[in-house]
């Protein structure tokens, strides 16, 4: 027996499976609503497989989710001989959203060629209608932003349009979609704003519109940017490091995007309306809750009849946090002033590493009708160089207890030393705890030994 388990650790050595941890914090149900942590991968939970993973790294900067499958893009990752040229392709990265489990990667075409270009995946997302799409950074000599549709079973990209920049060519990052990229259930917009590696930045907005069917043409009554003139605060004059916008959809088959957030490098997100004017700010918002300013992110959802509202409340030099985002209900009519908080997740962190300016905070949203007929909510929360987690919301969802089934160290992660700890248990080297017993049944055996290793590779 001795010898099948030596051979046993041998082959597991090399294998390092983490998809079974979560974030080993307990939650308070606030208002009926619970939520509960699925799956976690990052610096503070999974450090050693995440920081050996492909996506742990700068040009991996944005993520999105797409029913069980999470996409996350990074710039020129692999070398590719073409002809007599090399080419840094670009390659998505894919991950069970269920358990976080790794799937095949996306290498990235365009016409049949590998896709190179520079932060070719700088932002990756998806539309309403379930469609993946990219786009790269521009600068300020390119005067378009071309966003592409993904095949998710080759990887070809289709040019879906170039944004025009019209006569304010300035830098670009991260962009939304709100709608039909392709047009042929419902109109579509999208968005991104003008960024500056310094203060004060600039005013610029871009928007590209499409009617169901119709063509493209510039998204503020014809003209394809708006320089805005209202900032928060006041003494802002522009949209200064990675600015993030973020379309509200206002109903089920509302696409128009008339209402939009904008968090940028110097300030709380802002929201705003599609004539440039702004619609509420974080003025009267309890001091408690104010974020702190350099990390860009947010997002909305409904859920039981209660608005929400989810926005990074720190990045990885956080006044001791990391990478932590703060779900909020809304204030009275939908508003910041008043907002009630529920959690902030993770409680102890995604990471506290620079991220090299980065800056920018990814969420998605997805909503679905639990077996009592309760609605859940799926919160995906990606920070660029620091992890990633899955959460559930609900007034169906059991709350997180602490502990991680398999977790017989205690470090909050399952690996090889839960199983040599098991066996150590098994052969009297170490003292016998509850924490070996994983199968629960009054004993330590093979069997626990068996069930870390099912945890370890997902099983």
């Amino acid at each position: 027996m001795k010898k099948s388990l030596l051979l046993l650790i041998l082959v597991l050595t090399a294998m390092s499976s983490v998809w079974a941890v979560t974030d080993n914090q307990q939650y308070a149900t606030v208002n009926g609503i619970s939520i509960a942590n699925q799956w976690i991968y990052d610096r503070v939970h999974t450090p050693a497989a995440y920081t050996a993973d492909a996506i742990c790294n700068q040009r991996a900067r944005t993520a999105t989710m797409i029913g069980d499958v999470i996409y996350v893009g990074r710039s020129e990752e692999k070398l590719v001989i073409v002809g007599g040229d090399s080419i840094s392709q670009s390659v998505l990265h894919r991950f069970s959203a269920i358990d976080g489990t790794p799937l095949p990667d996306l290498d990235l075409t365009l016409d049949g060629q590998p896709y190179g270009r520079f932060l070719g995946v700088a932002s990756v997302g998806r539309d309403n209608f379930g469609h993946l799409w990219v786009a790269p950074m521009t600068s300020n000599v390119q005067v378009t932003v071309p966003v592409y549709l993904v095949d998710t079973e080759t990887g070809e990209l289709t040019l879906v349009v170039e944004m025009d920049k019209g006569e304010a060519p300035q830098r670009t990052d991260y962009l939304d979609v709100l709608g039909d990229l392709t047009l042929e259930q419902a109109e579509c917009n999208i968005m991104t704003v003008a960024g500056a590696t310094a203060d004060p930045g600039f005013p610029t907005v871009y928007r590209m519109h499409a009617d169901q069917g119709g063509d493209w043409e510039g998204g503020f009554d014809g003209d394809p940017y708006l320089d805005f003139v209202d900032f928060y605060p006041e003494k802002k004059t522009g949209f200064s490091l990675a600015p993030v916008i973020k379309m509200v959809q206002q109903g089920d088959d509302d696409y128009a995007g008339e209402l939009f957030y904008i968090d940028c490098f110097d300030a709380a997100p802002v929201l705003y309306s599609i004539d440039g004017s702004i619609y509420d700010t974080f003025e009267g918002v309890d001091p408690a809750l104010q974020p702190q300013l350099t990390p860009n992110g947010c997002t909305e959802f409904s859920l039981d009849g209660r608005n929400f509202f989810v926005y990074v409340k720190a990045d990885m030099n956080g006044n001791g946090h990391g990478c932590q985002a703060r779900i909020c209900e809304m204030g009275e009519g939908q508003t910041f002033a008043g907002m009630q908080p529920y959690w902030q997740v993770p409680a102890d962190s995604l990471g506290k590493v620079n991220d090299s300016g980065l800056r920018v905070h990814c969420f998605t949203i997805d909503k679905s009708i639990d077996t009592d007929g309760n609605e859940v909510v799926t919160l995906f929360t990606f920070k660029a160089y620091n992890g990633m987690a899955v959460y559930k919301i609900g007034k169906g969802v059991t709350p997180d207890s602490p502990g991680v089934p398999g977790d017989v160290t205690g470090n909050g992660q399952v690996d090889i030393a839960d199983v040599n700890a098991v066996i150590n248990m098994m052969l009297g080297k170490a003292e016998r705890t509850a924490s070996g017993d994983v199968t629960g049944n009054g004993d330590i055996d093979i069997a626990d030994v068996n069930a870390v290793i099912n945890i370890m590779l997902g099983k």
